[in-house]
């Protein structure tokens, strides 16, 4: 069977999951495994509060335990039920919160968080602090737009500019949308902003491509 890498959408938007395809169509060429973008049946409309993170967990756990992959990303900017579906494969399994803290942590000392909603910074701060980078964070801003307007071509773009611009000005060196609903916006952010902006489910992908590839057994004809 080809490799695979699954990416899951915690949430039950179709336009979400439409925009993180979109987002990865850049990471996907021969020779590299198949990137297959899923929303999850059992979902949430998104992932907003406390309630809505649990409550994808379990759904997420039977999903990855019946699809065969060779890596899994969820595809949620609060990495929800990561640890959890952690105990039912062996694959890797990436957040994408995670993933993109390490990726602007690459290019820049301060970071910014364009957030999807007020009740979200309590679950991302939580991420900055297990992975022991909180100080870096210049600031954090939620928008307290709905999943449907952050997916929308134009609505959110003003929003979106006003917040890379204050997060720049905050003395963010690069910016993550912390919203998989953000990832048609990346360009018009980094624009606005002026400084790099990572969206999380390419971030996230990326890893996923490189575990994949890095596990593939050495050619003999290169080791000798």
């Amino acid at each position: 069977m080809a490799e695979r890498i699954l990416v899951v959408n915690p949430n039950t938007s179709a336009s979400c999951t439409r925009g993180i395809e979109a987002a990865l169509a850049g990471l996907r060429a021969p020779g590299l495994p198949r990137l297959d973008v899923v929303s999850l049946p059992d979902g949430v409309p998104a992932v907003v509060t406390w309630r809505d993170w649990h409550a994808v967990a379990e759904p997420l756990c039977r999903l990855v335990a019946r699809e065969a992959a060779a890596a899994y990303v969820v595809a949620c900017v609060s990495d929800p039920g990561v640890d959890a579906v952690r105990t039912v494969t062996c694959a890797p399994v990436f957040g994408a919160l995670r993933s993109a803290l390490a990726a602007a942590l690459a290019r820049a000392d301060r970071i910014g968080i364009i957030a999807m909603a007020t009740a979200s910074l309590p679950r991302q701060r939580r991420a900055l602090a297990a992975m022991g980078v909180e100080q870096r964070l210049a600031g954090h801003i939620p928008l307290d737009l709905p999943m449907e307007v952050l997916t929308d071509p134009h609505a959110p773009r003003a929003a979106l500019e006003d917040a890379g611009r204050r997060l720049a000005q905050q003395g963010a060196e690069a910016v993550i949308l912390g919203c998989a609903g953000m990832a048609g916006h990346r360009e018009v952010v980094e624009q606005a902003a002026g400084i790099p902006v990572i969206e999380p489910c390419q971030a996230a992908a990326a890893l996923a491509i490189q575990a994949v590839v890095a596990a593939r057994p050495l050619r003999k004809d290169l080791a000798a």
